[in-house]
Parts: C-alpha cells; structure tokens; sequence
C-alpha cells in the first residue's frame, strides 16, 4: 500500500480560539468522494482558499484526480454537511447537511470550475444521515470463465438488473433516496430535461414508528428495490434492515418500506462475545460504521463497534437454512424441513484502537466470486484492506503527518493531532484517498482486487481497462498505479485484443480505445511522440466524423452507396489526382452541398486539416520505420486515406465558399497546395513502409514552397498521469 501523494492546504497565521474548539472536536464533519470519472468531491470545516477567515462554514470542494491542487469550491454552507455522493456516471453531486437541505449539483459541459444546482429542496429540522442515487439498471460484469476469449462481448457480460424506478415507457428515472436520523425516508426525483413537469418529493416513514438512527448505509436490490441497514449506535441493540421500494405513478411517488431481519453483535461466536462484552464495559462504546459489502445485490455486511481503546468489525452474512418443522405442525411419520433466510455470523476483526473510517468496494468486477476489500483506518492514523469475505488482512499501513504551520515557534501554536476522518475507494478499487482532520488529502495504491495475492500484472490491467472501455468508466486510478515497465506490453496487448474485435465493436469503441492508448504512452519518457501521433489521429476522426455528418442523406434507391461510402470506395480506389476523384465520384450536388454560413464556421476545422497534412509530409524524410510494434501516423494507411478523404471534401466545399479554404503562403501564387498534397499522400499510402526517394525529394522540397505551420505537441507534465509521476519518488507532496 504505497503512499502516492499529499496535498494539503496553505499554513494558517494565527489560530484564533473558534479554531481551536474545531480542532478539539472529536468529530469533524468531513467527507470525501471519488466519482466514476475520478473527480473528488470533499468538504471541510476551513476555508481552505483563506485559512485566516473567522468564520466557520461547512466548504464542499472538487478537484480533478489527475490534478487534486486545482481545487474548486462550490458551496459554503452554514451547517455541516452530512452526505456527500456521486451519482453512477459522475456527472451528479448530491449535498446535504444536518438542516434537511439537499442540493444536487451539475458540472456545466464537464467543466470542474462551473457548476449548477440542478434540484434544491429542505426537509425542514432532519438530520439526513445517508443516500443513495436512484440505480439505472446497468450492469456489467467479467465473465471468469470465457477469461480467455477474445470477444469483448462475450469477456463482459449485461447482467439483468431491474433499475430503481420506472417512468413511461420502463424508462428510468433519475433521483435519489435519502434517509433522515429520526427515520424518515424521503425521495427526490428530478424532473425530465423534455418535461415542464416540477421535482417530485415524497416522504415516508421507515418504520411503523419513527425511531433514532446514528449510522445507516443503502445499497440496490437485484428487483430493483433498495436494502437498508440501520442502527441507533447502542451495540446492545440489534442492527435493523428493511427492504424499501419506490414506484412513480402519474405525477407522484409512493414509498413502501418493509422490515427484514435483524441481528445482534453479541450473538456471534464465543470469542466474539467476550470481545463484545469486554467492549461493552468500556467507556463510550457504539456502533460507528455499517456498510454493506457491495452496493449491488448485496447480502452480506460489515459492522464495526468501537469504545476509545479497540474495536470490532464483524461480517454478517444472508443465508439460506433449513429449519426443522415440528411433528404436531407436519406429517409425524417423515421429517419436514422449512427453509428461511437468516443472518450468519461470519468473522471477525480485532484492533487496540477505536475505527475513524471504513469503506468497502464500489463495484463487483466478477460476479459470484470473491472480488473487493474492505478498508478501515483506526485512530492510531493506522489503514488495514482486508478480505470482504474472512477479513484477513491484505495490506496494511500508517499515515504520519503532523499540522504544518509557517516558521515560527511551534511554542505559539496549539498541539493537535492529524487523524483521518474519512476515506473513499476509487471505483475500479485500486486508490485509497483519504482526508484527514487537518484538510489534507492522501493518495494510496491498493492491491488488485480480483488478484490481491499477487501484484499488477499485464493481463489483470488488460483486462480492466478493456472494462472501462465497455462500462465507459474512468482508468485514471489504474494508471496511477502501474510500473513503467508494464507500459509497452498492455498496449501491445490491448492492440492485439482490439484487432480481433469484429468491424461493428471496433467502430464502436473506437475512440474509447484511442483515448486509453493514449493516456498509456503518455506515461513514459519514450512514448511522447506515439501519444502525439494518436492525439492528432483522435482529431483527425472526429473532425472527420462532424464532416461526413454534414453530408446530405442520399435520396437514391437503397443498394447506392451513401455520400461518405461513395467518397470512401473512390479514396481506396488509390487515385492521386484530387479533380479526378470529383469526376470519379459522380456527385449529387444535393448530397455533398452544405449552407455556406456553416462552411465558413469550419474554417478552422479545415486548416486544421490541411497543416496536418503538411506536417505529416514534413516529417517523412526524417522517419524511419523503428523495430517492434510503435505506433507512427505516417505508417496508419487508415489515417491517411481519412486525411485524403478530408482533402477531397475540402476541394468540394472550396467550390461552394472559397473563403472556407485553407490560407498558405506559397512562394508560387499558381501552385495548387491541395492537389501537390493529395497527390503526395496518395503516393505514401502505396507503401508506408519504405516510400520512394522521389516522394521523399518532393517532401524536401515543400518547405521552400509552402510556409508550414508546425503542430504543437500537446504534452501535460503538471499532472500525476505523467512520467514524472515515479514510484521511487513518492509520497509527492502539494499545497493548494
């Protein structure tokens, strides 16, 4: 469990006395959350941006994974802020406090600095104590047994999952469930983008009286219903579940709650019982935390109780079990059995000091099989992963850090411990972010979740980036865990893997799969050049993709080929004339004809286009085909044929708007630049891996005849995805 970074906030001047009742408070209302695009969320109780401020408030803060110091503050709320959650594709913030008030915010088009309150509502005087993001229905698993088939689609696997709630049509609905301390649920739907319709809010009861709950935690049910546990914190009490449905009828919705089975923590094994009495006895004993093991189809949970000396997690189980009917009840002359679903005792784990924080794993990669951690830190600074399962220990850790003030006698500063106050696990489960009661955020790396025992190999991170290809979740949190020496042979096993796709799924994920080898080669020294090369092909495509776009639909009989097919078909053809490809083309003008207000719009794109092109042959005399498998622009025959498509395209709307062309400065007037470069491209598509030494003379002389404007490469090296980032330098540390 290696410890990646620090970043913590600029040194107070002064500590006036409100701050130090703050820090002499044995519970701080600070949260932190990683979302599904590994962006965190985290609140505290300083103004981080001005550490000399006198007045206290509750500050929600976001920050980029990749760039946790450029953080954003998006709320100052005068009341402690209690949840803090991400909705499942970390595009949804959902904040509430201890007043009733719950926001949901929303970044406007994925900008960390903008962001909008999408749904404000009060439930007036509660304390709301947990929630949960209404579930989609999506689900999707790595299938161990076709491990080794090539097929994406057979490798992972859409589970059948009924989403929370439904709309019109089994849509469904976005919204949240939230759970209040006096037992109180209440539901917030949000209304439809189409829709003049307002939020809906409805509140029930949890149970058939309203009781006090002092931790609770939710997860989703296979029916789509949601699963709750709940306790009052007394560790005599029994840990309630109840089993609560949302349906949305007409313009309202109703809430049904139903009670489950409990348990208590004493009714363990014998040697669990002592350490729970022996607990009891001690000062201040409670139940602290309550998490279920998973989030989805969950059957299992872990509890922990804690006096101010040790603490106990104990793992409680869902099972099946056969109970004796008794012979007045049953047919006296065979044995009669009744099944019923009890709790059972797990395991157990024992630690000499009290729990500060504990999170279980967000997603189940493998389905039915042992797969997660379970990660808990205790007030002695100390982070043990453990097996959700037995609660072994994996991995463990200790985070020493002590307040750091500006140069002057530490005898003028109040002595105050750091604790950590709250963690959170990355999605894919590889990261650890923890906050601490100073406001500093820790970066660790985890083990491997479905190969704890063994450390990160090329097949694991293969197979989980080819994951986040199909889930569309973020690999940041992989890639800041990888050894440099594992870069080369991923790609390379990704590229393979990819290859053997069929045409449509690599269509599909086409870009997905740019993007993740990009952010690969980004990470060593030796990979820049690749990195750039596929940047400029992820524009290529794109720019391509909003071209053809344009084109009109064809109007002709349906075995014709479309505008962008017949273009396509005439490109690979291998013509080198740019007029005669017009001809070859037989044009529609309906289909190709595009309203000049929206070509001259593209101008940009379309010099973009064209410098691309110029660089590309620029560099043809100075590359030369490298041993192995690297990747080089100038050697992707489907590149290159898009870039000539892109050139005839062009050539097409010069003749509609001439003032949508590329501008060159030539030291010929009459030299046609289009048409010298169409006709050099089509020549190095012949043969990319050894092009005549006429083509590479023409290529020489281009400099002198056309001012070419070089490409910048694109290379972010102020963030932690990047070479600088080495695993023999870390902890890195910060200041926001």
């Amino acid at each position: 469990m290696d410890h990646i970074f620090t970043i913590s906030k600029k040194p107070s001047r002064s500590l006036n006395p409100y701050k130090q009742n703050i820090f002499n408070k044995l519970e701080k209302s600070v949260l932190c959350t990683i979302s599904s695009s590994n962006v965190i969320a985290f609140s505290t109780e300083s103004n981080i941006e001005d550490c000399n401020s006198l007045y206290w408030s509750s500050n929600v803060y976001v920050a980029d994974l990749n760039s946790p110091w450029l953080i954003h503050k998006i709320l100052s709320n005068s009341s402690p802020v209690t949840v803090l959650l991400w909705d499942y594709t970390g595009e949804l913030l959902l904040v509430a406090d201890e007043s009733g008030h719950v926001r949901i915010y929303s970044a406007k088009e994925h900008i960390l600095n903008d962001w909008s309150i999408v749904l404000q509502t009060t439930l007036q005087g509660e304390h709301i104590l947990a929630a949960t993001f209404f579930h989609s229905g999506k689900r999707i698993i790595f299938n161990t047994d076709k491990k080794d088939n090539s097929s994406y689609l057979e490798k992972f696997q859409h589970v059948k999952f009924a989403c929370s709630v439904k709309q019109f049509g089994n849509k469904p609905a976005v919204g949240a469930l939230l759970l209040t301390a006096t037992g109180m649920l209440a539901v917030v739907l949000l209304p439809q983008p189409t829709s003049q319709t307002p939020m809906i809010v409805a509140t029930e009861s949890l149970g058939p009286t309203r009781i006090f709950i002092k931790t609770a935690d939710i997860c989703y049910g296979k029916n789509g219903h949601f699963l709750l546990a709940v306790s009052s914190g007394d560790p005599s009490k029994p840990i309630q579940c109840y089993q609560v449905s949302v349906k949305k009828e007409d313009e309202k919705c109703f809430i049904k709650s139903q009670s489950l089975l409990s348990f208590f923590l004493n009714e363990a094994s014998k040697e669990t019982q002592s350490i729970m009495e022996q607990l009891v006895k001690e000062r201040n004993c409670r139940v602290s935390h309550i998490k279920w093991i998973t989030r989805e189809d969950a059957d299992s949970l872990v509890v922990a109780a804690s006096s101010q000396k040790s603490s106990c997690l104990q793992v409680w189980e869902l099972q099946e079990k056969s109970l004796p009917v008794h012979k007045s009840l049953g047919n006296s002359e065979t044995p009669q059995f009744f099944n019923t679903v009890i709790w059972q005792y797990q395991c157990y784990f024992n630690y000499k000091n009290s729990v500060t924080a504990l999170s279980t794993s967000k997603l189940s990669l493998v389905n039915n099989v042992s797969s997660g951690f379970v990660v808990v830190t205790y007030a002695d600074n100390s982070i043990h992963c453990l097996c959700k399962d037995t609660l072994k220990p994996i991995v463990n850790t200790a985070l020493s850090v002590m307040p750091r003030y500006l140069d002057e006698p530490n005898c003028k500063y109040q002595k105050v411990s750091t604790n950590i106050s709250n963690i959170d696990l990355s999605w894919l489960g590889n990261v650890l972010i923890c906050l601490d009661s100073d406001d500093s955020l820790h970066l660790f790396k985890l083990p491997p979740q479905i190969e704890s025992s063994t450390p990160l190999s090329v097949p694991y991170c293969t197979t989980i980036l080819e994951y986040c290809m199909m889930s569309g979740l973020d690999w940041l949190d992989l890639l800041l865990v990888l050894r440099p020496a594992m870069l080369d042979p991923i790609c390379d096993r990704l590229t393979e893997s990819f290859n053997r796709q069929p045409v449509y799924v690599q269509q599909f994920f086409h870009i997905q799969y740019l993007c993740i080898k990009i952010s690969l080669y980004r990470l060593s020294f030796q990979g820049q050049g690749k990195a750039n090369d596929l940047t400029q092909y992820l524009m290529l495509h794109s720019i391509s993709t909003a071209f053809k776009s344009l084109l009109r639909p064809s109007e002709m009989n349906s075995h014709e080929k479309s505008p962008a097919d017949s273009l396509a078909s005439v490109i690979a053809e291998g013509q080198s004339d740019v007029d005669k490809a017009l001809t070859l083309m037989h044009l529609e003008a309906k289909e190709f004809t595009v309203e000049t207000t929206t070509l001259q719009s593209l101008q940009q794109l379309i010099q973009w286009i064209a410098d691309l092109a110029l660089n590309l042959l620029l560099k043809l005399p100075d590359s030369r085909p490298s041993s192995g498998k690297p990747y080089e622009l100038l050697r992707d025959v489907k590149a290159l044929n898009t870039l000539r498509e892109m050139l005839v395209l062009i050539r097409i709307w010069g003749l509609l708007r001439p003032a949508c062309l590329p501008v060159f400065i030539k030291s010929d007037t009459n030299l046609d630049v289009l048409a010298l470069v169409f006709r050099l491209l089509s020549r190095l598509v012949q043969n990319v891996n050894e092009p005549d030494e006429a083509l590479i003379d023409e290529c020489c002389q281009l400099p002198s005849q056309v001012q070419i404007q070089l490409l910048q490469p694109c290379n972010n090296r102020i963030v932690l995805g990047s070479p600088q980032l080495s695993p023999t330098n870390t902890p890195s540390s910060a200041r926001v």
